[in-house]
């Protein structure tokens, strides 16, 4: 049982699978935003004030992140075999470098980067600390080693979603403890939203199960990229 619980377990009622979807949902409007909406869609007029779509839509996507790290942390914690888990990581991280570089530049080379290689960073990072768990020195090692590579690769999310990942695994057990990785995040302000369906988390795996739904997850993030990049081409964006 997690120490400090904001919500009692009885009221809970999101599990691992609902939790991931709400992260793609928030994903996809926010790279709708990003990738396909014109700017200038006034939502609503507050005042003297524009609201934008795009705003809006921006500002939801904001917790997608943490929703991805928290259920990185929870699939370390809870997989049978991390090396498969690792491995899965790196491998959707490869494959959607080029739908990642594709969108971002028009080219099979951009400067960046996708976000799977933060997660995969992160993976490994968590890996560090269980394997060096008696030896702090060598924890601190490592955990450096694999920040510098994660400024150097600048992948999503860089350094900052790095150093998130690896506190919200430290403060795992204190939950009301939990939003203060968010302040190492830009818009922390937003991203706090993210621990909303959090804390109704009930530490169920959901119905996503068996291996090919877990990895149509895994596919849609290069696929959704992909077709974005079409979108753009069509629009004659690059």
């Amino acid at each position: 049982m997690r120490k400090q619980q904001l919500i009692p377990q009885k009221y809970r009622f999101l599990s691992g699978s609902m939790i991931k979807l709400i992260a793609v949902a928030a994903m996809l409007i926010d790279h709708i935003a990003c990738y396909a909406l014109p700017y200038r869609i006034v939502l609503f007029t507050i005042g003297n004030n524009n609201i934008q779509l795009y705003t809006v839509m921006r500002i939801i996507g904001r917790i997608a992140f943490p929703l991805f790290a928290f259920l990185l942390v929870e699939g370390f914690i809870h997989t049978r075999n991390r090396v498969r888990y690792g491995a899965s990581l790196i491998i959707c991280a490869l494959i959607s470098e080029i739908p990642w570089d594709l969108l971002h530049s028009g080219k099979l080379f951009s400067s960046g980067m996708n976000v799977f290689f933060t997660l995969a960073l992160g993976f490994l990072g968590m890996c560090a600390v269980e394997y060096f768990k008696s030896h702090p020195f060598f924890q601190l090692i490592a955990l450096l080693a694999l920040a510098a590579v994660t400024i150097l690769l600048k992948p999503d999310y860089s350094i900052r979603g790095y150093i998130f990942i690896i506190l919200l695994y430290a403060l795992r057990e204190h939950e009301v403890l939990h939003i203060l990785p968010s302040f190492i995040l830009n818009y922390f302000i937003y991203t706090l939203a993210a621990f909303v369906p959090i804390s109704f988390y009930n530490r169920k795996r959901g119905f996503i199960k068996g291996s090919v739904l877990k990895y149509a997850f895994y596919a849609f993030y290069p696929v959704h990229l992909l077709v974005f990049y079409f979108i753009r081409i069509a629009n004659g964006y690059y």
